[in-house]
């Protein structure tokens, strides 16, 4: 039976959790995810773990954070003037936004906190400083 190897296009069941076994994602019960070894896709860390498995193989990959979302950079917390908010938008601690930087880049940004006059943002992604442990089935080999 043939292994995946680079540049394979593949088809994975997983379910990822957390070190405290809390599931943050999962393709079960929907579609496999699909992705080619070798085009960064996948974070790199689960493209090592389905590096060398066969079509029905299933294992668990444990993958530290520098090698899922990196660690959480203090950095990339910024506070902005309430006013440098469209007005419409009701804001919520933990609602998810879009943030054009001064660049004209479009980033994603999570409100940690508000006040009357200011709205704190994080830009990091929300698994950052995890590590994360996948376990994997290999569906198919395209």
């Amino acid at each position: 039976m043939a292994a995946a190897k680079q540049g394979d296009t593949v088809k994975v069941h997983y379910r990822g959790t957390l070190s405290d076994d809390t599931q943050f994602d999962s393709s079960r019960g929907g579609e496999p995810l699909e992705f080619t070894i070798g085009q960064n896709m996948v974070i790199p860390g689960f493209e090592d773990g389905v590096l060398g498995m066969e079509v029905g193989q299933s294992k668990k990959v444990s993958i530290p954070a520098n090698e899922a979302y990196g660690q959480y950079n203090n950095d990339l917390v910024a506070v902005v003037p309430r006013s440098q908010v469209p007005p419409e938008l009701e804001l919520e601690v933990g609602m998810p936004l879009h943030v054009r930087s001064a660049e004209g880049q479009i980033a994603r940004a999570m409100v940690r906190d508000l006040t009357e006059t200011d709205v704190t943002l994080d830009l990091n992604h929300p698994l950052a400083g995890q590590d994360l442990i996948f376990e994997i089935e290999l569906v198919e080999i395209i």
